[in-house]
């Protein structure tokens, strides 16, 4: 960004005044609009999914940091819930294309598995 400013402001230079203020007008809304989307975009949290697929979690263990939100989503046939060994969350049970989302604010291992299919588990790791 740095240097497209630097840029624009040497081919101002090379301009004469009238037309420097006519490519200052145009190219102000420009650039911030371009800022104005670059703040927002900063601001969204990050966001991951694990899909639930053939009894399944998938990725089975994830890696996020801390305020990542992870969705999880079931793409099988039949309902599943995502359930944390340590009750930090629960979903109700998530028909097919159903999800559920979950911020993690704090680091730590977080061991979760499918309340109805208890044989289906999975580990988010917070950093």
């Amino acid at each position: 960004m740095q240097t497209l400013m630097n840029q624009l402001r040497n081919a101002a230079v090379r301009l004469s005044p009238a037309r420097a203020v006519v490519v200052a007008m145009l190219l102000g809304p420009l650039v911030g609009a371009l800022l104005a989307y670059g703040a927002v975009a900063a601001q969204e949290p990050a966001t991951d999914e694990v899909k639930i697929d053939n009894f399944v979690f998938n990725p089975q263990e994830l890696t996020v940091a801390v305020g990542t939100t992870v969705k999880f989503v079931n793409h099988d046939d039949i309902p599943h819930t995502v359930v944390d060994k340590n009750k930090a969350f629960r979903s109700k049970a998530l028909d097919t294309d159903d999800s559920f989302s979950f911020t993690f604010a704090s680091a730590g291992t977080y061991d979760y598995f499918c309340g109805l299919h208890p044989h289906m588990t999975g580990k988010i790791i917070v950093k």
